[in-house]
């Protein structure tokens, strides 16, 4: 008689305490031993299941021993919480970089790391190169830079990103201060509301996404918070790191792009490869800026090429 065994994957979820106080929710897939670690931030008002396609795709690598896989929520999304009390300090995606790194302290304290970062992953992972430069090149073995960006996101009026940065603060703030009006104003139009599934489309999905990717990117994103969204969106304009990716020089580096992302145009991905020229350029037709759930083979096999580089013994 014979069978199919079932190959069981050690998964375990864990709350990683910030130097602030804030408290992250993380999801650790793999046994320990395994050679290298990828861990995978997500991008703004999204959480960690915006990367489960991908996930999915690496979960044979993962049950082979090959690699583990470390995902959690940024702060303020998902799972995670706001440090308490409220920072004075507005929030900032260099404050997400040192998350980062109290992630991987947590839960990844040894041994090679591939970090992948979406939109605001992105920029985090960025963020910690210029915070640590010292984690490049000797624990972090690669990056994968998936619809990014290394700054000036509000210098285009015609991309979507231009026009959020142009928002006024003292919107943000009414917005904030009314939240409850405007949660129950949301609730109005849920994500399987044809009007509400037609906006998201239009914003953050390419001509191949289908039906079912734009429900459930919808579901993740109305999930989130208004507050996520308020406070997150000065510091996305903030951001400028285009003159501090030196650390990312020294390790292999994937970035991928779609041609109809509107958040982070094709230009933002151009500039992080002219900055980091040993980087591979990705750049994804019919693709828009959730790339991650529309391409996840193109992003899963960019992390695999990059732990098979990380797999060898010293520094990449």
């Amino acid at each position: 008689m014979t069978g199919t065994l079932t190959r069981t994957v050690r998964r375990r979820t864990a709350a990683v305490a910030t130097s602030d106080g804030a408290r992250l929710h993380a999801t650790a897939e793999g046994g320990e031993e395994a050679p290298v670690t990828v861990v995978l931030a997500h991008g703004w008002t999204l959480s960690q299941a915006a990367w489960d396609d991908v996930a999915g795709l690496l979960a044979g690598p993962v049950a082979d021993g090959a690699l583990r896989l470390v995902r959690y929520d940024q702060r303020g999304h998902g799972r995670s919480a706001w440090p308490a009390p409220r920072p004075e300090a507005p929030v900032s995606i260099d404050r997400l970089g040192e998350d980062l790194a109290d992630v991987l302290d947590r839960l990844a304290p040894t041994g090679p790391v591939v970090l992948g970062g979406h939109s605001m992953g992105g920029m985090t992972i960025m963020c910690l190169a210029a915070a640590r430069p010292e984690l490049f090149g000797d624990r972090v073995r690669g990056a994968a830079l998936v619809s990014t960006s290394a700054g000036d996101l509000a210098s285009d009026p015609r991309s979507a990103g231009g026009r959020m940065a142009r928002i006024r603060p003292g919107v943000l703030t009414a917005a904030l201060a009314g939240a409850a009006l405007v949660e129950r104003l949301r609730a109005l139009v849920p994500p399987d509301h044809p009007r509400h599934r037609k906006m998201v489309r239009d914003l953050l999905y390419g001509a191949d996404a289908t039906d079912e990717m734009v429900r459930e990117g919808a579901e993740i994103m109305h999930a989130s918070t208004v507050r996520s969204f308020v406070e997150f969106l000065p510091a996305l304009g903030d951001h400028d790191k285009r003159a501090q990716l030196d650390a990312l020089t020294r390790v292999p580096v994937e970035i991928f792009v779609g041609d109809s992302d509107k958040l982070t145009p094709e230009r933002h991905s151009a500039q992080l490869a002219e900055a980091l020229p040993g980087a591979r350029l990705h750049r994804v037709e019919r693709t828009g800026h959730m790339l991650p759930q529309e391409r996840p083979r193109l992003v899963a096999d960019g992390l695999l090429r990059l732990v098979a580089a990380a797999g060898g013994q010293g520094p990449a």
